[in-house]
Parts: C-alpha cells; sequence; structure tokens
C-alpha cells in the first residue's frame, strides 16, 4: 500500500542501540521512507510488523512519535503493567525505554532510530493486548463459516492511540472489553503478586465418603486449609475421619474447580487437588491469551458456547441476557471451537444416527441385542430413504444403510435442533437427559451440544407472533425447517477459568487436554 516506505524496516529491534529524544521539528522525511541504516538491527523483522510501523508513520504524516520524556515514562508503567494481562513486559523493549528515560541524550545517536524502537515497541502491545501473543489458528484453531469470516489480524488504532495524549487510555482501549477478560485479569493480577504456596500432595487411594475413616484426611485438610476452604483452626493431625466440616470446605473446593459437589473423593478430585499453585497461576494466564483471541469474534449480539465449562450465554448489546447449562461432547469426540450463523431450527426432529455412532456404538449393540432397534425406536433406511427390513439386513457388513429414529419424547435431539453451518456435523439441540444437567463436568455428547431450557431461545430470537408460529409447529408434532426470519452469531470456544464478579478465580478441568500445549507456547513466546 505505502510502497514508499517499504525500503526498509527489516530488523529486530531487541538490539538497537539507545537513542536520545527526537525533536517535535525532526522529520522522517516520508519521500524517502522509513531509516534503512539504524545500526546493529538485523534484517529479520516480519512483514507484519513492517507494515504495521510504516502504516503508523504514514497516520502520522511520518512526524516522531516520542518528542518528550513524560511520553516514554507513561509508555514504561503501561508495559509495567501487562504483566497483569500475563504478558512479559520485558518483550516490549521495556529495559532499553528506561534507559532512555534515565539516558535522554545521546548525541552520536540518530533520533529516527530511537523513534521507530519505542514505536515498535508500542505497537507490538497493543496489537498482543487486543488479538493475543501467539496465532490462534496455529495451537487452537477455531473454524469459521463463509458467513463469518475471521477477523483481521491487524489492528486499527483509534485517534487517542495514534496521537499517543492518553496512554493509560490507548492501552485499556487494546484490551479486551468483555467483563470475562476483565475480571480473570483482576484475579490474575491478584494471584501474580502472591508468593506460590507449596502444597502437599494427596496420595491416591479408594473412594473416600463423609464419615470414613482415611489417614489422608489430615492431608486433605492442610490443602483445604492452604486456600482458605477451611480454617487453620480445623487442623488436627491425629484425627482422620472425614468429618462434617471438612465435607463442607470439599464441597466449595470441588463447586470452585469444575467439579460434582458431592464430597465425595475420587480420582477427579485427587486430580484437582493436586494441580500445583504454579499450574494453577499458568491455568489464569492462558485463558487470558484465550479471550485476547475470541474477543473479536464476539459480536454485540451472540450466541456463545463455552465448552469446557458446559454453558450456553446469549448476549444482546454486548450485555449478558441469558445463561443456561449445557452438555458437550466426550474427550474422545471434542465438541469443535467453531463461529458460525444460526440459520433455522429443526421443529420436531428426526435423528439420524451420525456415521461415527453408527459404527462404533450403535452396530455393536444390535450385534449383541436383536431388540435394541426395537428397543430405542429405530428403523434402518438405505440411502435413498426406504425402509428395510431389519432380519434382511447383514449387520456383520451392513453396507449402505442409516439407522433413523422419529420424532418424540424419546427422541435424542428432544423438541428441537438450533443449525448452524458447518463441517463437523454438530448442531445446538433439547435433549431428553434432563438429569446430566445437574452434573459436573456435563461431557456426555458425540459432540453436539445438548442446551437446557431450550425453549427460552425462541423468546429471545423471536417476536411474540413467531413465537406463536413456532409454538403451533411444535404442538402439531410434524418435523418442520423453520427458517429464522433474522441469523445470529454463535461462537463456541474453549476456557478452562474465569473468575466470579469479585474477581475470585474458578478452575475447570481440562476436558480435552488443551492447556498444557497453550503454557508452553506461551512460555516460549513470552521468555
Amino acid at each position: 500500500m505505502y510502497k514508499k516506505c517499504s525500503i526498509f524496516i527489516g530488523f529486530l529491534l531487541i538490539s538497537a542501540q539507545l537513542m536520545p529524544l527526537a525533536s517535535a521539528e525532526t522529520s522522517l522525511q516520508p519521500q524517502q521512507g522509513l531509516p534503512a541504516n539504524c545500526p546493529g538491527m538485523p534484517i529479520n523483522y516480519s512483514s507484519e510488523n513492517r507494515q504495521r510501523l510504516e502504516d503508523f508513520y504514514q497516520q502520522r504524516s511520518m512526524q516522531p512519535a516520542w518528542v518528550n520524556p513524560g511520553q516514554l515514562e507513561a509508555l514504561a508503567t503501561q508495559l509495567e503493567q501487562l504483566a497483569d494481562d500475563g504478558l512479559n513486559p520485558a518483550n516490549y523493549q521495556l529495559q532499553n525505554i528506561r534507559q532512555l528515560i534515565a539516558h535522554p541524550a545521546t548525541p552520536a545517536a540518530r533520533p529516527d532510530c530511537r523513534d521507530l524502537l519505542v514505536s515498535q515497541a508500542y505497537l507490538q502491545a497493543l496489537h498482543d493486548l487486543s488479538r493475543g501473543r501467539l496465532q490462534q489458528s496455529a495451537i487452537e484453531p477455531l473454524w469459521h463459516s463463509e458467513l463469518t469470516p475471521p477477523p483481521s489480524s491487524s489492528v486499527t488504532l483509534s485517534p487517542n492511540q495514534l496521537a499517543l495524549n492518553d496512554l493509560p487510555q490507548a492501552f485499556n482501549e487494546a484490551r479486551p472489553n468483555t467483563f470475562q477478560y476483565q475480571r480473570l485479569r483482576q484475579s490474575y493480577a491478584q494471584l501474580r503478586q502472591r508468593a506460590l504456596p507449596d502444597w502437599p500432595k494427596i496420595a491416591g487411594g479408594p473412594l473416600l465418603k463423609a464419615g470414613m475413616r482415611d489417614p489422608r484426611i489430615p492431608a486433605i485438610e492442610e490443602r483445604l486449609i492452604s486456600e482458605g476452604y477451611l480454617p487453620a483452626s480445623a487442623a488436627n493431625p491425629t484425627d482422620t475421619q472425614y468429618g462434617p466440616q471438612v465435607l463442607a470446605a470439599m464441597q466449595e473446593f470441588q463447586r470452585r474447580h469444575g467439579l460434582q459437589p458431592d464430597g465425595i473423593i475420587g480420582p477427579g478430585t485427587l486430580t484437582e487437588l493436586n494441580v500445583s499453585a504454579a499450574q494453577r497461576r499458568d491455568q489464569l494466564r492462558i485463558n487470558l491469551e484465550r479471550w485476547r483471541w475470541i474477543t473479536p469474534d464476539i459480536e454485540a449480539e451472540s450466541l456463545l458456547v463455552d465448552i469446557d465449562g458446559a454453558h450456553l450465554s446469549y448476549y444482546r448489546d454486548q450485555d449478558l441476557i441469558w445463561k443456561t447449562r449445557t452438555q458437550v461432547g466426550r474427550a474422545e469426540r471434542q465438541t469443535p471451537s467453531l463461529k458460525s450463523m444460526l440459520t433455522r431450527l429443526t421443529l420436531n426432529p428426526t435423528w439420524t444416527v451420525p456415521p461415527t455412532i453408527l459404527k462404533k456404538d450403535k452396530l455393536p449393540a444390535i450385534r449383541a441385542n436383536p431388540d435394541f432397534l426395537a428397543e430405542h425406536e429405530l428403523r434402518v433406511l438405505d440411502f435413498q430413504g426406504n425402509e428395510l427390513d431389519p432380519a434382511t439386513v447383514d449387520w456383520q457388513r451392513p453396507g449402505g444403510i442409516m439407522l433413523r429414529q422419529d420424532a418424540g419424547p424419546n427422541n435424542p435431539l428432544g423438541q428441537m435442533a438450533l443449525r448452524f453451518p458447518n463441517p463437523f456435523s454438530v448442531y445446538l439441540h433439547d435433549t431428553p437427559s434432563q438429569a446430566l444437567f445437574a452434573k459436573s463436568p456435563r461431557t456426555f455428547s458425540s459432540g453436539c451440544v445438548r442446551v437446557e431450557g431450550v425453549n427460552r431461545v425462541l423468546e429471545l430470537l423471536l417476536t411474540p407472533a413467531e413465537q406463536q408460529q413456532v409454538s403451533d409447529m411444535l404442538a402439531s408434532g410434524r418435523t418442520v425447517e423453520y427458517r429464522l426470519p433474522r441469523q445470529v452469531p454463535i461462537v463456541m470456544a474453549y476456557w478452562t477459568a474465569e473468575a466470579d464478579e469479585n474477581g475470585q478465580p474458578l478452575y475447570r478441568p481440562d476436558i480435552y487436554g488443551h492447556d498444557a500445549r497453550l503454557v508452553a507456547a506461551l512460555n516460549a513466546a513470552t521468555r
């Protein structure tokens, strides 16, 4: 776009020499482009970052950006505060900028190069705050439908971010403005400033229920005391009974760690008890990165599926209007991350068994039990939709068949399915398995998302007249495809931690095992 500016910005600014402050009268000579001979700068800077610098100075009419020490001091303060976002301030030239503040005048150094060094750090920080330090597509890809193309990787600077008059506001404008990010940042900031405790490890053993005795109880008490679930006065190294006070504390621990709050100490609870304090801190940090990735995809009106947390939320004008529980895919049949548009409803849906479920679940069950089809109200069809007699099918090699269950109270899709374009054959739907919504974690499906109280969607998305029309169709019992009068964005994404309204962390089991890879990648990128 700006060919005159592309003569040179191919350099890595980390090794730049320290430069004096530029005067307001200094020009970067737009007719020649940006400087091509800053000493000590190797030519390995990315084209994206070069373009970012070019655009910045073009919008400033090639005038220097950092013309007084007050700006640098304000910038250094904001860079230091990136630590509360889970980013490393050292990645943004903080040490060099601090030295520039301490030694503003070095006559032999070039002011244009100094200005580039500071601008690069500033622009990189704004980018990483608003889009993430890492490329989401390389770590945890989010599929986009043609109706919802991915947002641009570049960041459009506001007038304030260009003018540099209010740097605290400039950084706040770059941060995700969702309440989820703000709360999580508050929680991480509090946690990172504390010394990391050394929690005791709890040994494996038999299932523990209230009233039982076990030699691990004192260690469990110590673990619960260390995070404030029990008062220190509750410690009793000689008492091995799982008493009422410890039970109540354990139930609260389970609630705050995405577990069934039944007080039973089994493998899942032991796993969460034995996660270290450093791992918990990392868990908050990587979920800040996930919010930086996903926020540009969340529109003012959106349906948002929190896969790991197993919730569906509806936002209107960026305000949370409704939140409900869901059931999501098991680890071996994961619910995918995606963005699409909710376009239609299937009312009183039939259920055609997906190929994977047919192969892995239904065929073995049919071979083991000749009455399985009748017991589960499944009909056998060929690919043209013609019904077949099950007795004529070779169930060892069934060939081109489908299994279909008619609409009704026992249909796995319930009364309604919410459809949106995607290549994974997933959708949101009602379910007769209502009791499973009371469980935690809720990983019960084969990839689709089961929604508690799904009929509430009708009230949120349809006018009263449209709701009445859909209600009449549902009451008829007939299978009907209802195209929504307007399409609504839907985002399905993965988080393993959040914070409540008081900024207190809420953790969840990493049901798909994504966290370790993201921690390693973020550590490598922020050293």
